[in-house]
């Protein structure tokens, strides 16, 4: 039997903003992802030993970055990207991820700053991801100093991204030790508004509305990333459209029970094991997209999070 909603979270939602697309814009998106963090400012940020501010390359032009670090041994390294549609999002609306991320895995975490549409559209968004993995691969001594301990990982559109740059590292012979794959986007052929693609995936139905994320700013989302909506069979931005997943680096994969990608996000995994690619599968019972945010107050939450962090802190000290 389903466990019902947590009611810690159910308190919550009526609190958390990018719940109404007729009248949000990307500058409106932002502004309230950051006043959301700004919010959380009278709690003291989890305790990291250090964290810069740096830049790495991207497909363009530099991007900025930050890292944070637990110690200064040698380290496994994680890239991770932010969620936010891709529109929204950056490296401070999802500071205190990245901070628990390091400390729960022991990873030196670099968070990438993409760009973001509409401004720049789709494939810059993934190719600025691909770009930065390159780049902290290339000089690993910089960051972990350990090439065979190198992850991706992200969130919602962020783990999207972390997804589709794992499939191209893999084309490119860029070893990953593992990907963290948290409630991604995995398939946006038809932008969430095709009834035949919806279809498919009946979690869009079931939590059309009224858990956080609605299937109708997912479609305010696309219609931003996305020039036009035959881009989205595209495996950059549908990684569960790629031809093949065998060869990918091991997988967690986390969804959330009330959430509209919660059945793309079974279907990735369920491709990964197809494949014969190692992964686990994290259902998220009682939660809702962006639990990974709401440690502080859900202790249900907070646990879901802790597992998944510590199983994908065993794929990446085991290695590539």
């Amino acid at each position: 039997m389903t466990k019902p909603l947590d009611p810690v979270i159910a308190e919550i939602i009526p609190l958390l903003p990018l719940r109404d697309p007729k009248i949000m814009t990307p500058q409106s998106a932002r502004d309230a992802l950051r006043a959301l963090a700004a919010s959380r400012a009278a709690v003291p940020p989890p305790p990291v030993a250090s964290t810069e501010d740096i830049e790495v390359e991207g497909a363009a032009r530099p991007l900025a970055a930050r890292v944070y670090r637990v110690s200064a041994a040698t380290s496994p390294t994680v890239v991770f990207f932010h969620g936010g549609g891709w529109v929204a999002g950056d490296l401070e609306t999802h500071d205190r991820q990245a901070r628990w991320l390091a400390i729960e895995t022991g990873a030196v975490v670099v968070s990438i700053d993409y760009r973001r549409p509409p401004e720049v559209r789709f494939p810059g968004a993934f190719e600025d991801a691909f770009a930065a993995v390159r780049d902290v691969a290339s000089r690993i001594a910089a960051f972990g100093g350990d090439a065979k301990r190198l992850g991706v990982a992200g969130d919602s559109a962020g783990g999207n991204l972390a997804a589709s740059v794992a499939l191209a590292c893999r084309d490119a012979g860029i070893k990953l030790a593992a990907q963290l794959l948290v409630y991604p986007v995995t398939d946006v052929a038809g932008n969430y508004a095709d009834g035949v693609e919806n279809a498919r995936f009946p979690s869009r139905t079931e939590n059309v509305e009224g858990y956080f994320l609605s299937r109708a700013v997912m479609e305010w989302f696309c219609g931003h990333y996305l020039a036009d909506p035959s881009q989205g069979t595209d495996w950059r931005v549908s990684p569960l459209r790629a031809k093949d997943h065998a060869g990918l680096a091991p997988a967690i994969v986390c969804t959330a029970w009330f959430d509209p990608l919660r059945d793309e996000g079974a279907a990735y995994a369920a491709a990964l094991k197809t494949a014969d690619v190692p992964v686990q599968h994290y259902q998220g019972e009682g939660l809702i997209h962006g639990y990974f945010g709401l440690g502080e107050a859900s202790d249900v939450a907070r646990a879901e999070a802790q597992r998944a962090r510590a199983d994908f802190k065993s794929l990446l000290e085991r290695g590539s």
